[in-house]
């Protein structure tokens, strides 16, 4: 393989990002827009609305929180090979105060009683819970209350801008240092360790506060690791398809190679196996154990209306990209690898919806265009915040010493 010479010198997409900036925002304000309106002919109190904006939120921060980790990882194990595409990782992750503003709409359901049926209000259940969980409820008060929701969603934000600002920047620094010491790289390498950390326990309380708790009864402490694959799964294919996207309009050709798409691909596969290992031992477990509070919510999947979901996510989520993905040859063929990096985000999407909307309604499968306007328009302003950063930045961390180590990166 022939290695091309190391030029420390920007690569700037700028003409590119900005056109890809501008139609992301109008994608995005268009599908939020006609999702809006269809909300409202529903009749429901934008019940059905709400619910659905979660599940559009929740595949947004999947991203915004993959990109975190993406980034914390590669500097914790000082890694090599993915030197070329850190960049990527580091722009997703640096859309936390897009994510900050998504998430000001939980707020209307938190200080409304509108929309309120018997399955217990907009989003949070525990708002409104009575009959026989009641008490059930009432006992998990001291976590479950509005104060309590508020301040954690303040901290978690606070961490993750701390955060990305600070491995955003000092990225940038390296870029522009001539030091031979590289100071900026020693210093994010120490801190990333304990950025993990912060990073494991914020996202886990996270999705507790804003997924797991839709269903004030049922609890897994598992449930954390389950998003937390889901979010390695979705920022890995779309890294494998910014990549693919960039390359094709000539940014980045000899930096990210058929090594570093094999590289990419073996987390796919890999996240694909973690996602159902885990998915299978939560299942397993509360089976085994049989108690109600637990069962529960595995009883609101198996009714005649998400049944059929189910049984299908051990299939699109697993048995189908696992044997797709599984060749060499698939994971080294760039077109091939980017059409299962597609698949796998629209199938996150699916595992995303099945997590959030029986706790809605276990009888109904509400499914409609408002869903999927939702997501467009979510998704499109993510990729305004994403792609509007590469019109200032350069899209190769070129300042990072061990660039050299990753084109000369071969897998055996």
């Amino acid at each position: 393989m022939n290695t091309p010479e190391v030029v420390r010198e920007p690569i700037l997409a700028s003409d590119t990002a900005a056109r890809v900036s501008r139609v992301g925002l109008a994608i995005g304000v268009l599908g939020l827009l006609l999702a809006l309106a269809l909300g409202a002919s529903k009749g429901d109190g934008m019940r059905h609305f709400f619910w659905a904006y979660l599940v559009a939120f929740a595949y947004v921060f999947t991203l915004t929180l993959g990109g975190m980790f993406f980034t914390l990882i590669q500097h914790a194990t000082g890694a090599k090979w993915s030197v070329s595409v850190r960049r990527l990782g580091e722009f997703a992750m640096n859309t936390v105060p897009l994510l900050m503003v998504m998430a000001l709409p939980f707020l209307y359901p938190l200080f409304t009683h509108s929309g309120v049926d018997e399955y217990g209000g907009l989003l949070w259940p525990w708002i409104h819970a009575h009959g026989e969980h009641a008490e059930l409820v009432e006992h998990k008060s001291p976590f479950l209350n509005t104060p309590f929701f508020l301040g954690h969603m303040v901290f978690y934000f606070a961490v993750w801008m701390v955060i990305s600002r600070f491995f955003m920047k000092r990225s940038l620094m390296q870029d522009a240092d001539r030091d031979l010491s590289y100071p900026h790289t020693v210093k994010m390498r120490k801190l990333s360790a304990p950025s993990i950390i912060a990073f494991a326990l914020t996202l886990s309380f996270a999705a507790f506060d804003w997924l797991m708790s839709t269903d004030p009864i049922w609890f897994s402490t598992i449930f954390g690791v389950y998003i937390f694959a889901g979010c390695v799964l979705a920022i890995h294919s779309w890294i494998v398809l910014s990549s693919v996207f960039l390359q094709k309009r000539g940014y980045l050709k000899g930096f990210v190679n058929t090594e570093h798409y094999h590289d990419l691909g073996k987390f796919m596969l890999a996240f694909t196996i973690f996602w159902a290992y885990i998915a299978y031992s939560q299942f397993m477990l509360i089976w085994y154990a049989n108690i109600p509070e637990e069962t529960g919510w595995f009883q609101h999947r198996i009714t005649p209306a998400w049944e059929s979901w189910s049984y299908a996510l051990i299939l699109t989520n697993f048995a189908v990209p696992f044997f797709g993905i599984l060749s060499r040859h698939v994971k080294r063929n760039k077109a091939a690898l980017a059409f299962w990096a597609a698949y796998i985000l629209v199938v996150h999407f699916i595992d995303l919806y099945w997590v959030v909307m029986p706790n809605m309604d276990p009888h109904n499968n509400p499914f409609s265009l408002m869903d999927v306007s939702l997501l467009v328009g979510m998704v499109g302003l993510f990729v305004w915040a994403y792609a509007r950063q590469a019109t200032k930045s350069s899209i190769l961390a070129y300042g990072d010493p061990k660039l050299k180590d990753c084109l000369a990166h071969v897998n055996f």
